[in-house]
């Protein structure tokens, strides 16, 4: 199902309701109960055809202001969402080992002022904007972040550790407070 050249995502379920939602794309997102049938969905779209074209034309204009400042769109920020999961849920457990840690939850994030973090009970952060980043930065943050499960500080044995397991470290903390300001204004968030 499409919408004037826009795909239409239908999501079933036990709500009693019809709702409409512009998801970055952009795309229609519809959620409609199990058994309505698709005619009175079409119907729904059609009494709302004004709330769309409006909508849909606002995401547009967003992304097109987006990529004449040298922002990344609401497209390519989900995008590197959806890669950072599958990148860093993988890389940190081949990580850990060499720091000798384990950890909790990972968790992707648009963060404004941190790369990543590190809670009390392991769990950790990291921000999606990493993926923009040369690979050996990202290995840096996380390698930076599992080290935190040992000293939850930034003292010389915490840096004796980080350094320990990448010796090379600073060169990609030097990439970061040199770059990372262009990745946050690329993602808007500066």
């Amino acid at each position: 199902m499409d919408y004037k050249g826009y795909p239409v995502e239908l999501i079933r379920s036990s709500r009693k309701t019809l709702s409409l939602e512009i998801a970055p794309g952009p795309v229609i997102r519809i959620r409609a109960p199990y058994r309505m049938p698709l005619t009175e969905i079409r119907a729904f779209m059609t009494q709302k055809s004004a709330w769309l074209d409006a909508h849909l034309a606002k995401a547009a204009r967003r992304d097109e202001r987006a990529k004449a400042a040298g922002r990344l769109s609401e497209a390519d920020l989900d995008r590197l969402a959806d890669e950072a999961v599958t990148y860093f849920s993988g890389r940190t457990a081949q990580l850990a080992p060499l720091v000798g840690v384990t950890y909790g939850r990972i968790t992707i994030r648009f963060q404004k002022t941190r790369w990543g973090s590190c809670s009390s009970k392991g769990n950790l952060n990291f921000n999606a904007l990493l993926m923009l980043a040369p690979p050996e930065v990202r290995d840096y943050v996380i390698v930076h972040e599992l080290c935190h499960r040992l000293e939850m500080n930034h003292s010389p044995r915490f840096w004796a550790e980080v350094a320990r397991v990448m010796p090379g470290y600073r060169s990609s903390l030097k990439w970061l407070k040199t770059y990372g300001s262009e990745l946050m204004a690329a993602a808007g968030l500066r």
